[in-house]
């Protein structure tokens, strides 16, 4: 167990940040799973919708720092991709 105030200070802290962290990092995949969700169902309203909130999602994750950076992009890219191939047919 920590010894100085500080440090203490720092074990609590970083336990109410991993709390935080997770229920952010939760809300994403969850948004990010309804994408995949609607667009397997090749419905382009829903996968729309859905894709709008977990790209924002996304965005606070990473401007967070809960999620790098490259990898939110490369996620709203595979996703903005999918949603471009169902929206073609």
């Amino acid at each position: 167990m920590a010894n100085l105030k500080s440090a203490k200070t720092r074990v609590k802290r970083n336990k109410k940040r991993e709390t935080i962290n997770a229920t952010r990092l939760n809300a994403v995949r969850t948004d990010v799973k309804k994408v995949r969700a609607a667009i397997a169902k090749k419905d382009k309203a829903e996968a729309e919708k859905a894709f709008k909130k977990a790209e924002s999602s996304l965005a606070k994750a990473k401007s967070k720092r809960t999620i790098k950076a490259n990898a939110a992009n490369r996620l709203v890219s595979k996703l903005a991709k999918a949603l471009k191939a169902i929206a073609g047919k």
